[in-house]
């Protein structure tokens, strides 16, 4: 049983202690030294001697688990040829990747998470609207296949579209964030075009209202044609 008095007598021995091992060494000539660190209980130590142990935080449920992309799908500058102006962005769905185009022949590449089979689209589009932490609303067809998906759900770190959404056209088609990063690389959505919270948050920063959007058909297997930087 924790008896406050029994602790506040023990501290008072070891500091005393403590004490007379300092006056020993300075008596006999020597360099004086601190007494050893385990005679101070823990809440009497200086600051260098104690370093609290680390606390682990559970994992909450908007945080998830720690993922890392693979090293091709992270955000890097890359060789890019196309005769799209700078600031185009160019979907490359059948290799999972978004191009930023800089001019010059280089490009910023993020991977991304596209539609999965039967649910890929292409053409071009232009941003009609930016939203930061975006409220979600299923379309009526997305909730006739899924009806157990909420009708309305507001913005924040549990919402599907994650910290960013650029609305495309009259479409019901968004590039957004995500809360699952694993699945960036994937063909897992209804249409969309979904990158990791961070990466979505640099291209929002760098795109505007009326920017040019490229989405290439699954159709076109050509090689990706974004070499990168060495």
């Amino acid at each position: 049983m924790f008896n406050l008095e029994t602790l506040k007598l023990n501290s008072r021995r070891a500091l005393a202690f403590g004490a007379l091992a300092i006056g020993a060494t300075a008596f006999s000539g020597s360099a004086a030294a601190a007494p050893p660190a385990q005679l101070f209980p823990f809440f009497l130590m200086p600051p260098a001697q104690y370093v609290a142990p680390p606390v682990q935080a559970a994992p909450s449920e908007d945080e998830g688990t720690t993922f890392e992309l693979p090293a091709r799908l992270r955000r890097q500058i890359v060789n890019y040829a196309t005769r799209e102006a700078p600031g185009t962005v160019i979907i490359d769905t059948p290799n999972t990747y978004l191009y930023y185009v800089l001019g010059g022949g280089q490009a910023i590449r993020y991977g991304i998470g596209v539609g999965r089979e039967g649910f890929t689209w292409s053409g071009t589009q232009a941003i009609t609207k930016k939203a930061e932490w975006p409220d979600w609303t299923p379309p009526a067809e997305m909730i006739a296949r899924q009806p157990y998906l909420p009708r309305h759900m507001a913005g924040g770190p549990g919402n599907p579209l994650g910290a960013r959404a650029m609305y495309l056209g009259g479409t019901v088609y968004r590039i957004h964030g995500t809360n699952a990063p694993e699945t960036i690389g994937t063909h897992v959505s209804s249409g969309c075009l979904r990158l990791t919270n961070e990466d979505v948050s640099d291209l929002y920063s760098r795109v505007n209202i009326g920017t040019k959007v490229i989405v290439l058909p699954m159709t076109d297997r050509r090689a990706d044609l974004g070499s990168a930087l060495r």
